[in-house]
């Protein structure tokens, strides 16, 4: 999904290990965010569950309140540590994740 959608995405990975069913990475992306183009530079750590071949589960952790700063500029610092707005991005970063696997049928 933010492949797809990042127009100007930058990535790099390290630290990539899978052993079994499971696996983890460390990972960073640089992207213009919203309409405004606020650059943001996220640094996550991602862990895998991995089944059949396949990917099953995948859980991104990173600072939220550091990307509402980056992403939100003013009430992002002012509030992007509240869980009121850390809901609201959660909130709708699974809807744009729903709405993209409805329209990949690869991914279902």
């Amino acid at each position: 999904m933010l492949c797809e959608r990042g127009k100007d995405l930058q990535m790099t990975f390290t630290d990539v290990q899978a052993e079994g069913s499971h696996g983890q990475a460390h990972w960073e992306a640089t992207y213009s965010f919203g309409k405004n183009g606020r650059l943001v530079h996220n640094i996550i750590n991602a862990t895998f569950t991995f089944q059949d071949g396949k990917i099953i589960r995948h859980q991104d952790s990173f600072n939220l309140w550091k990307w509402t700063r980056m992403a939100l500029g003013a009430s992002g610092i002012f509030m992007g540590w509240s869980g009121v707005v850390q809901g609201k991005v959660r909130e709708t970063a699974v809807g744009g994740l729903n709405k993209f696997i409805s329209s990949h049928p690869e991914y279902q």
